[in-house]
C-alpha cells in the first residue's frame, strides 16, 4: 500500500491535474510539470532546454493554462491578452519549469533523497483520497482513475515534488537575520522621522519650457497611435420589417403549442409555468411573430445572396420592399443617430470591406441589409492639422521631466544646506506609505527610515501625484532600545520569510547562472 501510496504531498499542482482541488497549496502548483526529458521531445519542438534536458511544450501548456487558471480565479474573471502579457504569465510558467529542472538537478548533487515513508505520509494528507478525515486505499485509485493517472505516475510525481520542495526547503533554511538586522527593524517601526523638503509641478515650471517643431516632429513620430484619426466607413442600408410579411402569415394550433413547448420559460406564472391553455393567445401571437421574423430574414438572406456578387443593395431591398438609407463617415465608437443602439449592426458592418454587400443582420428594429460605400483607413494626420494637440501634450511632457530635473538640482543643493524648506513634522514608519504634507508613496516612506545624520539626503527625487519632492533629513527622534530584547524574537519571525525567500532566489540565480538554458522565443514573445 505505501508503495501505491507514494506522494501524496498538498500541492495545486497535481491538484489542478485533478480539477478538484484547485485552490488548495497555490506555491507548488507546477513542480511536477517541471521534470523535463533528456530525449529529443518528439517533432513538435520544445519549450526550453536546460544543460540537455528538454522541457516539452505539452509540460509548458499544462503550467502555463494553470498558471493561468490560479490568477483568474484570484481575480474573479478572466484574464485579457493584453493583462496577460503585461503579467508575463507565460514567462512565468517557462520560469517555473526551468526552476524546476535546475533544482532536482542540484537536489541530486546535494545527495537529497525522500523515503517512501515520506511519501505516504504526503499522500494521506491529501482531502481527495479521504473518508471522515481518514486516508482510504479504494477512494485513492478511484480518483487517480478518473483523472487518467496511475498510481505510478502519480506517486513517482510526487516523490519528485516533494523531492524539489525538500531541497528549496534546506537552502530557505539556511537564511539568518542578523542582530543589526532585527535593530534596523525595530527602529524603522518606532522612531520618528522630520523631513526637510523642496517640490515641483509642471504645472509651475512649464512656462519655462521651450519647444521647436522638431520637439514636435519627433514625438509626433514616437506616439503616433495618441493622435490618429479611428478608421471611418459610410454605409447603404435597408430594414426589412418582419411586420409586413406577418399579416400574411398563420400558424395552427400545433404549431402554436409547438412553440409554447420549446419556450415553455417564458410563460411563468406566480405557481410556475402556466398550462398552455391559459396562455395559448399570447403563445399563438408569439409563435405568429418569430414566424414572420424568419420569413423576413429567409427573403433578407435570400436577397443578399442574389444580389452579393454585383454588389447592388439597392436591387436587394427592392426584392424584399425595402427603402435604401445612407450615411455619412462614422467611427466605431460614435456610429450616426439612425443607428444609434443598434450593437450588432454596427460592428458587423466594420467588418465588411467596401462596395462589400453582407449577410443580413437581425436586431430588435428588424433585419438589416448592409453595404459599405465608402471606408476611411484610420491615419495619422499632417502636424499642420494637429500641431495644438501636440503642442500641448509635449509641452506637458517637458514640463513634467523639468520638475524632476529641478527636484535632482535640489537635491545637491539640500545637501549643502539649502533654504526655505518645508518640513513634515515628526511622524512613524507607516505600511501605508502616507507621508505627511506630501501624499502617499511607499517607496519615499522606506527611503526615508534609510536616512541618517551622516547620509541626510535621499538619493532620488519623489513623484507624488504630479509633482517631484526632493528630501532630507531634519532629525530623527531614535526610539528607546528597552523594548528590542522583549519584541526581538517576533522581528526575526516576521522579517525571516523574505530573508528566506532572498536565500531561495540568489541560490536559484546562481543555478541559472552555471547553467545553459534555451528558451524557444516564440513562447515569449
Amino acid at each position: 500500500m505505501l508503495g501505491i501510496m507514494r506522494k501524496y504531498q498538498q500541492s495545486i499542482l497535481i491538484k489542478l491535474v485533478f480539477g478538484i482541488i484547485v485552490l488548495s497549496f497555490i506555491g507548488t502548483i507546477f513542480l511536477v510539470w517541471g521534470r523535463g526529458s533528456d530525449k529529443a521531445g518528439g517533432p513538435v519542438g520544445y519549450a526550453a532546454k536546460v544543460d540537455g534536458t528538454k522541457i516539452s511544450l505539452d509540460e509548458f501548456q499544462k503550467t502555463y493554462y494553470r498558471t493561468r487558471g490560479i490568477y483568474e480565479q484570484i481575480y474573479g474573471r478572466s484574464l485579457t491578452p493584453e493583462l496577460e502579457k503585461t503579467m508575463g504569465i507565460k514567462k512565468m510558467a517557462v520560469d517555473t519549469l526551468v526552476d524546476a529542472v535546475l533544482i532536482r538537478k542540484a537536489a541530486k548533487d546535494m545527495g537529497m533523497k525522500v523515503s517512501k515513508d515520506e511519501v505516504a505520509a504526503e499522500i494521506a494528507k491529501i482531502p481527495a483520497f479521504q473518508k471522515n478525515g481518514a486516508f482510504d486505499f479504494q477512494q485513492y485509485q478511484q480518483t487517480l482513475k478518473m483523472n487518467r493517472m496511475t498510481p505510478e505516475q502519480f506517486e513517482d510525481a510526487q516523490q519528485e515534488e516533494l523531492l524539489i520542495q525538500k531541497t528549496r526547503n534546506k537552502i530557505k533554511d539556511q537564511a539568518t537575520v542578523s542582530d543589526q538586522e532585527i535593530l534596523q527593524a525595530f527602529k524603522k517601526q518606532n522612531d520618528k522621522l522630520d523631513l526637510q523638503y523642496v517640490s515641483f509641478s509642471p504645472a509651475e515650471v512649464k512656462g519655462e519650457v521651450k519647444l521647436t517643431d522638431k520637439d514636435l516632429e519627433g514625438y509626433l513620430q514616437e506616439h503616433q497611435n495618441e493622435f490618429k484619426t479611428p478608421e471611418q466607413i459610410s454605409i447603404a442600408y435597408a430594414v426589412v420589417s418582419p411586420a409586413q410579411f406577418a399579416a400574411k402569415a398563420s400558424v395552427t394550433p400545433e404549431e402554436a403549442q409547438g412553440y409554447y413547448q420549446k419556450n415553455i420559460d417564458r410563460y411563468q406564472g406566480k405557481g410556475g409555468i402556466l398550462p398552455f391553455a391559459e396562455v395559448k393567445d399570447q403563445a399563438t401571437a408569439d409563435a405568429l411573430k418569430a414566424k414572420a421574423a424568419k420569413e423576413a430574414y429567409e427573403k433578407a438572406a435570400d436577397a443578399a445572396n442574389k444580389f452579393r456578387t454585383q454588389g447592388d443593395i439597392d436591387a436587394a431591398a427592392a426584392a424584399v420592399g425595402a427603402k435604401v438609407e445612407k450615411t455619412g463617415l462614422f467611427t466605431l465608437q460614435a456610429p450616426p443617430a439612425q443607428l444609434a443602439g443598434e450593437k450588432d449592426l454596427v460592428p458587423r458592418a466594420f467588418a465588411l470591406k467596401q462596395n462589400e454587400l453582407g449577410s443580413p443582420v437581425e436586431t430588435p428594429k428588424g433585419i438589416y441589409l448592409v453595404k459599405v460605400t465608402e471606408r476611411k483607413p484610420a491615419a495619422v494626420p499632417p502636424l499642420a492639422q494637429i500641431k495644438g494637440a501636440v503642442e500641448q501634450k509635449v509641452r506637458e511632457v517637458k514640463a513634467s521631466e523639468l520638475a524632476k530635473k529641478k527636484a535632482e538640482e535640489a537635491l545637491t543643493q539640500l545637501a549643502k544646506g539649502g533654504a526655505n524648506l518645508k518640513e513634515t513634522g515628526n511622524f512613524g514608519y507607516a505600511a501605508t506609505g502616507v507621508v505627511p504634507n506630501l501624499g502617499t508613496s511607499q517607496e519615499l516612506m522606506e527611503a526615508a527610515f534609510t536616512l541618517s545624520n551622516a547620509a541626510p539626503v535621499a538619493k532620488q527625487p519623489f513623484k507624488i501625484g504630479d509633482r517631484w519632492y526632493a528630501v532630507k533629513l531634519k532629525s530623527r527622534i531614535d526610539a528607546p532600545t528597552a523594548d528590542l530584547a522583549k519584541q526581538s524574537g517576533t522581528i526575526k519571525q516576521s522579517l525571516l520569510p523574505k530573508k528566506q525567500q532572498e536565500a531561495l532566489d540568489t541560490w536559484l540565480k546562481g543555478l541559472r547562472a552555471k547553467a545553459k538554458i534555451e528558451i524557444n522565443p516564440a513562447l515569449v514573445d
